[in-house]
């Protein structure tokens, strides 16, 4: 048994609902700086550039996977695993997170406890995978965390013009199933761009997308029919997704 005393009460920190064993923190201020920092943070709060944590509650069968390296600190019985089912399974992770970007071996921690993951200044957002059709397909550096009863697998874009021309990698990780995961994502997510299409297409400049349902498919085109329409709409490759699905999209490109 433990208490866990001044973080909940915690006037400094705001938490977000609670979904399935996620919970954001967001702290108002940075008040651990030295003097010197003082005005810098002041003013850093102000444009809403805050220091934010995932809590994670951990209860028995029902456990959580972590990106690997951002766990601060775990309270009760907590245990974690590598979550590899065989040598097969091994290899596979590691290729994985080799051409995703991401770690191929993400920790699974069980039990029951709590889980606070590091700091981060990006916006950590709360995601339903069931919504997303048969799946949502991430940018990479996006996941975070996400419950373990969620399938977790790595796939290709369906043409290579698609990573080369759209600039975009080859390789995706790609949720599944009924739970809630976590995103990091450098834009808040009321300022993220939700479009539901329903057998229509979307056409992006730019590597915007930054979250989008496995359904859709996905390969880059001209802006035009035609190379002299490309042309006079001034505009070259644009990212296409075509079918029904969803697609999230950042209102800036950075």
């Amino acid at each position: 048994m433990f208490i866990l005393n001044n973080l909940k009460t915690n006037p400094n920190i705001e938490w977000s609902e609670k979904v399935g064993p996620f919970q954001i923190c967001e702290y108002k201020q940075d008040r651990s700086v030295d003097v010197g920092m003082a005005s810098q943070e002041y003013y850093a709060s102000k444009m809403n550039i805050r220091k934010r944590q995932v809590l994670c509650e951990i209860r028995k069968g029902q456990g959580i996977v972590l990106q690997a390296g951002a766990m601060q600190w775990m309270l009760g019985n907590v245990s974690a695993t590598t979550g590899v089912k065989g040598v097969g399974d091994f290899f596979g992770k590691m290729i994985g997170g080799s051409v995703t970007g991401e770690a191929g071996i993400k920790p699974e921690y069980e039990g029951e406890g709590m889980i606070m993951s590091e700091p981060t200044y990006r916006f950590l957002l709360l995601v339903d995978v069931s919504k997303w059709g048969s799946g949502i397909v991430l940018e990479d550096g996006m996941f975070l965390a996400c419950e373990s009863c969620l399938q977790r697998k790595v796939i290709s874009r369906r043409s290579l013009s698609s990573a080369v021309a759209g600039n975009e990698g080859l390789f995706n990780l790609c949720l599944s199933g009924q739970g809630t995961a976590v995103l990091e994502s450098k834009y808040p997510y009321d300022e993220l761009i939700e479009v539901e299409l329903q057998n229509d297409v979307l056409k992006i400049d730019g590597s915007m997308a930054v979250a989008w349902s496995a359904d859709l498919e996905f390969t880059v085109e001209r802006a035009g029919k035609s190379l002299l329409g490309s042309a006079a709409s001034q505009e070259g490759l644009v990212n296409v997704f075509r079918g029904t699905g969803k697609v999230l999209m950042a209102p800036l490109a950075g």
